[in-house]
């Protein structure tokens, strides 16, 4: 199940990067997803907890943070891969462990050592040498590369946002809550881009537009916390360091695109410093999903 939940977040690298560029707006595809994402997986967890009821206000503030962090994350996922290469994003995102443990620490859920200062440190060098790398050097596609490391920002403070919830709420229903927030956030940001939106496109891409809600954004949520829940979280999120490797092979072989020795280089960093990060600390709850 970790296996099949990594090399589904993988695929959606290149699924995206194939759907922006045969026909769908950035954020008319981003709205019309995730409302598709929204009904299905409510409608399962409604199924399985017949309830979507929240306690405390305390805890309607963090789900309202996660929602905006999440929207803040598929603004930032969906405009990375428009002006950047799947591969690069891929490579990029691999820096999340590290600012999840960074936010953690800011709000006093972990301590860091100094042997993470160092992964850090490792980790964004080699973000360095992928921007260098690129074609036409930093300047080719600085706009792609910063908003991949704002996606990879947003999605770890959505990470910490929502760990506290863990312990009084199913995953299932935090993950419902906070889709139908998100997604009402970005039918507001985004659903200008819906009225012009041509949807005369090719079988291959509603095809592609069918995996990125269903493959994703439902069946991984499934899969993960089924896996969280027989494995434990520490096991499980050493499974999720091995989606950008993935998502790089998978955009290389199916896009054709191409990666030089620069961005080779630092792949080899990022993946250092995950190491690194991964033996200074144990994982505040880890919680994966698909951009």
């Amino acid at each position: 199940m970790l296996l099949a939940t990594v090399l589904l977040w993988a695929l959606n690298f290149t699924v995206t990067k194939y759907v922006l560029t045969h026909g769908f707006r950035p954020l008319a595809y981003s709205v019309v997803r995730y409302g598709a994402a929204t009904a299905l997986f409510c409608a399962i967890t409604f199924f399985r907890e017949r309830s979507f009821r929240v306690h405390r206000s305390g805890s309607l503030v963090l789900l309202g943070g996660a929602a905006v962090f999440l929207w803040l994350n598929q603004l930032g996922y969906v405009y990375s891969i428009r002006f950047s290469t799947a591969s690069t994003v891929a490579l990029i995102l691999g820096t999340t462990p590290v600012f999840v443990a960074v936010f953690a620490r800011v709000v006093g859920l972990e301590r860091l050592s100094n042997a993470f200062w160092i992964a850090g440190i490792v980790s964004f060098a080699g973000v360095a040498l992928i921007a260098l790398g690129e074609k036409g050097g930093i300047s080719g596609n600085v706009k792609g590369d910063l908003l991949a490391i704002g996606t990879a920002a947003t999605w770890a403070a959505y990470t910490v946002a929502i760990a506290p919830l863990m312990r009084e709420y199913s995953p299932y229903r935090i993950s419902a809550i906070v889709l139908v927030g998100c997604w009402l956030l970005l039918a507001a940001a985004g659903g200008y881009q819906v009225p012009g939106q041509s949807f005369h496109l090719g079988w291959l891409t509603w095809l592609a537009f069918a995996y990125a809600v269903v493959g994703p954004l439902v069946v991984t949520n499934v899969l993960w916390f089924t896996s969280i829940d027989r494995v434990g979280p520490s096991r499980a999120s050493l499974f999720a360091n091995l989606q950008p490797f993935f998502g790089v092979v998978i955009a290389l072989i199916l896009l054709h695109e191409h990666m030089t020795a620069l961005q080779g280089a630092g792949g080899i960093l990022i993946a250092a410093g995950i190491v690194l990060e991964r033996r200074t600390h144990l994982p505040v709850v880890e919680v994966q999903s698909g951009s």
